[in-house]
């Protein structure tokens, strides 16, 4: 299956000269959501993954199925003020200004095996700032999967610099 196919791409979406890559045809297409799912937990069938972690928001439709198809735990990474609870958080650098993850204190185990998910890897700057936040919880990430990679951005190359294994369904050039 090629996933280009089902990923529908909105131009100058939310600004000029933004390719937008939308999912939600992806997640509309029964067939393609299965099968990105299988190929997100793929290569994770049989290593000891105690916990899925995704990013908001597309990454907790994904997250959540690849938690139940690995039988392990979900922990949503949210924007901040989002979680109810005490939370522990981690600010990263946007083009203009900065932003904040968080998580509830209580979200890992020390020594946790998590998996982070996401629709999307494009600079790497919320998935580099949800893998501190989670290492400062005190798990351990042992890979990240995204369904897409903007590779001109860098992100997935970040990430590997971080030591993390990236797995990506499909790449799109440009922004």
């Amino acid at each position: 299956m090629d996933f280009r196919e089902t990923i529908r791409t909105i131009p100058d979406y939310p600004q000029p000269g933004i390719m937008f890559r939308d999912i939600t045809t992806l997640l509309g297409n029964a067939r393609a959501f299965r099968r990105a799912v299988d190929e997100l937990v793929q290569p994770y069938a049989g290593i000891r993954v105690d916990k899925v972690a995704a990013l908001e928001a597309r990454g907790f439709i994904l997250g959540g199925a690849v938690a139940h198809q690995l039988s392990c735990g979900f922990v949503p990474i949210r924007k901040k003020g989002k979680l109810p609870y005490t939370v522990i958080g981690e600010s990263y650098a946007l083009e203009y200004g900065q932003d904040r993850v968080e998580v509830h204190i209580d979200a890992f185990q020390k020594g946790d095996h998590v998996l982070l998910v996401d629709d999307l890897i494009a600079t790497g700057g919320t998935a580099s700032a949800g893998i501190r936040l989670m290492e400062r919880a005190g798990a351990e990430v042992i890979g990240c999967s995204f369904v897409i990679d903007l590779p001109e951005l860098g992100g997935a190359d970040k990430l590997r610099a971080l030591g993390k294994p990236v797995n990506t369904l499909v790449s799109f050039e440009g922004h």
